[in-house]
This record gives C-alpha cells, sequence and structure tokens, in this order.
C-alpha cells in the first residue's frame, strides 16, 4: 500500500532536508504499542548532524509524518518488543520514521514520560488506504512487512 505525502518545508525545515538527501529510506514495520494508532520504521542516523526540535508534538494527528531520535539504551528493555535479531539492535542512536494514521495518539512513553517528534511531513493522499493497511498491520501483525519513504 502506498500514499503520498508533503514535506512541510516552512516548519521543519532542517529535518525536511535531512529526510529528503537521504531518500530513499525504509526498514521493517513495527506498529506502536504506546503512542497507539502509528507504524514506524527503525533506521540508521542519516543526518549530517542530529535536526533540532523543530515543529515538535506530543499529539500527531492523522496523515502526520514524524522524526524521532532515540540511543540504544532508551530502546534496550525488553518491554518494547524487539527481538535480538532486529537490525537496530547495537547501534547507538536510532531514528524512528513514523505514520500516524489515526487520531487519538499521544506521545507519553511509561519507561521515559514525553516523547516530542518532529513532525516534518503530511500525507496528502491515500491515507484512507493506509488506515487500512495499519489497521491489519495490526490485527494481522507485521512479520515480514516494510515501511519505505521515497521521492515520487
Amino acid at each position: 500500500m502506498s500514499c503520498t505525502a508533503k514535506l512541510l518545508d516552512d516548519r521543519a525545515p532542517i529535518t525536511c532536508e535531512a529526510v529528503w538527501n537521504a531518500l530513499p529510506l525504509g526498514g521493517d514495520v513495527y506498529h506502536a504499542k504506546y503512542a497507539r494508532n502509528e507504524i514506524y520504521a527503525l533506521l540508521p542516523p542519516f543526518a549530517p548532524e542530529e535536526p533540532p526540535l523543530e515543529n515538535p508534538t506530543i499529539t500527531p494527528i492523522p496523515g502526520d509524518l514524524c522524526y524521532f531520535s532515540f540511543t540504544d539504551t532508551q530502546l534496550g528493555t525488553a518491554s518494547y518488543g524487539y527481538e535480538q535479531q532486529a537490525k537496530h539492535q547495537g547501534q547507538q542512536r536510532v531514528v524512528d520514521l513514523a505514520l500516524f494514521y489515526e487520531r487519538n495518539n499521544l506521545l507519553i512513553n511509561g519507561d521515559a514520560g514525553w516523547v516530542p517528534g518532529i513532525v516534518w511531513g503530511a500525507v496528502v493522499d491515500g491515507l484512507d488506504r493506509m488506515a487500512d493497511a495499519c489497521q491489519d498491520l495490526w490485527r494481522a501483525g507485521a512479520l515480514g512487512e516494510t515501511l519505505s519513504f521515497r521521492r515520487a
């Protein structure tokens, strides 16, 4: 399934430039446990420097594309459910590129508290189809599925 998004250059210029210059990006897809209606991929860092927290949110809306950055220890506990063979294991920093597909999301984590993300893009076409596919991931599982970001 695919959708089309636009970059929010006017609100998150540094993050947008980093993502744009690194495309295509992708990896194993995960469905969120804490944030609710979110799918995401965990990637190695790709920005020359870590983007500042520009255009932040803790309440993403449907269609938001968000950027998060975590250290290896932040994602290292068993409660997150990442298997030992997960591709991000052993990396000192991990980038999380996420798509929020439905309402009522709250970026709070029981281990860490508030987890603000950078909103760098917005889906402009196909969100309904993506939401259906995301619900299928939630119910049927994400094993063997990927999430990819590329230029149109």
